[in-house]
């Protein structure tokens, strides 16, 4: 697992910033996506992919461990779909973004 701290060293290093710096862009670029999910905007990342929101309706289900019918509330939820060039580093290809692989 990688965590945002991980990528701000990263980025602190690859870019002559000190960590805290690196933490706030990677902190400010979390809110963004956030924010335009929370306004119902998608967020497109060229080369990497989209963040979108994704609505379901109410519905019934069953509780798995009684067989009983209950009620589903409608929600919504940030579903990623990732961009052509990752899929390809993903299956083998080479890094679009950085370089080969």
């Amino acid at each position: 697992m990688t965590t945002a701290n991980e990528i701000a060293e990263k980025i602190a290093t690859e870019n002559d910033l000190t960590k805290a710096q690196a933490k706030a862009i990677v902190d400010s670029v979390f809110k963004a996506i956030a924010d335009a999910a929370v306004s119902g905007a998608e967020t497109s990342l060229p080369g990497f992919g989209k963040f979108k929101v994704k609505e379901s309706s109410a519905r019934e289900g069953r509780n798995p461990s009684t067989g009983a019918t209950i009620a589903i509330a409608a929600s919504k939820k940030l579903t990623f779909t990732p961009a052509k060039a990752i899929k390809d580093v993903l299956n083998g290809a080479a890094d679009p973004i950085g370089g080969a692989s």
